[in-house]
């Protein structure tokens, strides 16, 4: 998990309000929140509080970001590190690691290619 100085919560929420899909299904969700926390408690409050918030619509299983155009833009929002590391998303060792910064905190290391997966680039 990132800083724990950070709210899992609000990460999250701000994750899925930077999502690149029109929509995606409640597993795909929970898998980018998985980089948050695999705390399932934890999980269902930041799908919770993006709905309640308006983040995103959830309906038949889906979730819609309502945000539009709020990408995480790679050259202003991704910060890159050289270091050893380990992909908050597949585990593997990396030398080179990207950060997502957000208001609500940083949010990695990811690899060049599971940074691409988390925003929904892939």
């Amino acid at each position: 998990m990132p800083d724990d100085a950070h709210d899992p919560v609000e990460l999250g929420v701000e994750l899925l309000a930077h999502l690149e899909q029109e929509s995606l299904s409640v597993a795909e969700a929970i898998d980018r929140i998985e980089t948050v926390t695999t705390n399932p408690g934890v999980q269902r409050e930041i799908l919770d509080t993006a709905a309640m918030r308006g983040v995103i619509d959830r309906e038949d299983g889906l979730v819609r970001p309502t945000s539009g155009g709020t990408y995480v833009s790679f050259d202003a929002d991704v910060v890159v590190r050289e270091g050893d590391f380990s992909c908050e998303r597949c585990g593997a060792a990396i030398s080179t690691g990207h950060f997502v910064q957000f208001d609500g905190g940083e949010l990695g290391p990811f690899g060049s290619t599971c940074i691409r997966k988390v925003l929904g680039r892939e």
